[in-house]
């Protein structure tokens, strides 16, 4: 479950017991702590969701119960993250405050579920296992994807679609229109069928925005040769990133490796987080 799938989930659950205030935060102006459309749900007792914390959390917390304590107040509010807040970042946010019951709670749900971008992870390996456990509260949706019976763990999170694939290339052509490619098989073999299937679909839709493979330098020049003997040119293969992970980081633990490679394709991502279709 995403972060934010968790803190719906709380949502939820906090509407069935008194009505809160929704502080979104509306429009932003410089550096802030949130992006525009993020949010927490303030009750009585209780807080869902963040804004960014700090001193303007605080204010926003405690304007939502007084509202929620029936007093007045515009629908939104300007807050400059200086001085007078004892922050610094320098920005401004506008906070939209809104009260919500139980009875809002499915409309919410739908308002503020964040698009996921699709993932296809090719390999159940070990690094595979890390990267699925890594990505599972970020906002991706994953498929997992292997050709071998067995593979997957049961303790695969919820939202993970695991797909047994073999050939394991024959699910490129299915995947999702902006799906962020990984490959990382056990065999080298079904590696290059993988980025083969990957450059194809290129050539025909140009809809995977990041295709990348594990492994070192040498290994990519050995592919690289052998997707030239396939007819693939140089603007296809510089297509494929390989190695995988922001750079910067030694370790070669599956962990490790994982948390390199969910950092990149965070870097995929628009400044706000969220693709828009």
């Amino acid at each position: 479950m995403t972060s934010s799938g968790a803190f719906l989930h709380h949502l939820r659950e906090a509407l069935k017991k008194a009505p809160a205030c929704l502080v979104t935060v509306q429009q932003t102006e410089g550096s802030t702590p949130r992006e525009r459309g993020a949010w927490m749900a303030v009750a009585a007792d209780a807080v869902v969701g963040t804004i960014g914390g700090g001193h303007v959390e605080f204010q926003a917390i405690a304007e939502a119960r007084r509202r929620l304590a029936g007093g007045p107040g515009a629908a939104v509010l300007r807050y400059a993250l200086g001085p007078s807040l004892g922050q610094c970042c320098g920005g401004v946010m506008h906070l939209r405050y809104e009260q919500v019951t139980q009875a809002d709670a499915a409309a919410l749900v739908a308002r503020l579920t964040p698009r996921q971008v699709p993932v296809a992870l090719f390999g159940g390996g070990h690094v595979g296992q890390a990267l699925a456990r890594v990505l599972a509260p970020l906002p991706f949706a994953l498929t997992w994807i292997d050709s071998r019976d067995g593979v997957f763990p049961p303790d695969v999170a919820p939202g993970v679609a695991c797909e047994h694939s073999d050939p394991v290339q024959a699910a490129v052509p299915g995947l999702a229109p902006g799906s962020r490619v990984l490959i990382m098989s056990f065999s080298h073999a079904e590696d290059l069928d993988v980025v083969a299937a990957c450059l194809r679909r290129q050539r025909e839709r140009g809809d995977l925005p990041f295709i990348g493979l594990i492994g070192s330098r040498s290994k990519w020049a050995t592919f690289r040769h052998r997707l030239h003997e396939r007819g693939f040119a140089e603007a296809e293969l510089a297509q494929v990133t390989c190695p995988i992970g922001v750079p910067g980081i030694a370790g070669k633990a599956p962990e490790v490796i994982a948390v390199a490679v969910a950092a990149q394709l965070l870097q995929t991502l628009p400044p706000d987080g969220n693709e828009r279709a």
